[in-house]
């Protein structure tokens, strides 16, 4: 089973990087690009959320920091890549300033507690930032696509190969631990603070990373944008419709997530936001694990037919 999800998501990779040479079309690049920069932003969730059992609503600061710290370098000479780097470690400093006094709250006091926290900068960058961030000429005229798509393709691989690493590493043990019974976790020695605080800092790291990339794509928005609660909303929702706590299910969440959106945009408009509301009931009330849940469903429901099938055989 390990090895068949290891082969999808390395055949998955390969497809992703050469469908820019057989559609040429800037549509689909750009459909691809923002598949790519959700499905890091989920992964990236997923590690404090899926791994940790952490729910976080305030996800939205990370990435609005990242974008915002990279947009005002780069539009200043300072080179893309240190940008990024500073704008996403920029996130983590602010992630584990707020972490130890945040992860005294418990549950929904959690959730509430990082969204107002992500609000509040929200608030905050759109009184000191109200103009709309433009690219300069000289980055406007050297605009290219592909290498955005391509940078946005290498960030996702690397984060779904940490997260494989750090799932099956001493710390990612100590995660699942804290997340499935936190007292009986600190009762054993694994200090809960401590794994909840690197899953934060991991997260908000790779969080401001997609900000940066999100900031290398886009032409013009305003800054406040990236700070939006709506941002930490999506990543909450492919991660739970795709399963949390798996290396897969937030991949084929952001995957789900982008395509059905596009499609419902499209046609129903603004109520698309009403769809994804019930669907994203019906996913926690009657397929909790999410859509990668189904085959482990599906394999059980076979065996049990095989099974049932073995016994009406008679014997010869």
């Amino acid at each position: 089973m390990k090895n068949l999800k290891i082969i999808f998501i390395i055949f998955l990779i390969v497809i992703m990087a050469c469908l820019p040479m057989v559609i040429k079309k800037e549509s689909t690049t750009n459909l691809l690009i923002v598949i790519l920069l959700y499905v890091i932003l989920a992964t990236s969730w997923n590690i404090l959320g899926g791994y940790t059992g952490q729910t976080s609503l305030g996800h939205a600061a990370f990435f609005g920091l990242g974008s915002l710290a990279t947009r005002l370098l780069w539009i200043k000479g300072v080179h893309i890549i240190p940008s990024i780097l500073v704008g996403s470690l920029l996130a983590v400093a602010f992630a584990l300033i707020i972490g130890a006094p945040a992860f005294r709250l418990k549950g929904v006091y959690f959730a509430i507690g990082t969204l107002a926290l992500a609000e509040i900068l929200n608030v905050t960058v759109g009184n000191l930032f109200p103009q709309i961030s433009s690219l300069p000429i000289k980055e406007l005229v050297a605009y290219e696509l592909l290498p955005r798509y391509y940078a946005l393709l290498g960030l996702a691989v690397l984060i779904i190969g940490v997260s494989y690493l750090l799932v099956h590493s001493k710390v990612g043990l100590g995660m699942m631990a804290v997340r499935e019974e936190e007292d009986a976790a600190e009762s054993l020695g694994v200090s809960a603070l401590k794994h909840k605080l690197i899953a934060l800092g991991v997260s908000a790291f790779f969080t401001g990373l997609a900000g940066g990339a999100f900031a290398y794509y886009h032409v013009g928005y305003y800054y406040q944008y990236p700070f939006s609660p709506h941002w930490s909303l999506d990543m909450l929702t492919m991660v739970y419709i795709g399963g949390q706590g798996t290396i897969i299910g937030p991949i084929i969440g952001a995957i789900f997530f982008v395509a059905l959106k596009q499609y419902l945009v499209l046609n129903v408009g603004e109520y698309h936001l009403i769809i994804f509301g019930v669907l994203f009931i019906i996913v926690v009330l009657f397929l909790p694990g999410g859509i990668v849940s189904l085959w482990g469903k599906l394999r059980k429901a076979i065996s049990r037919q095989n099974k049932s099938n073995a016994r009406k055989i008679p014997p010869p």
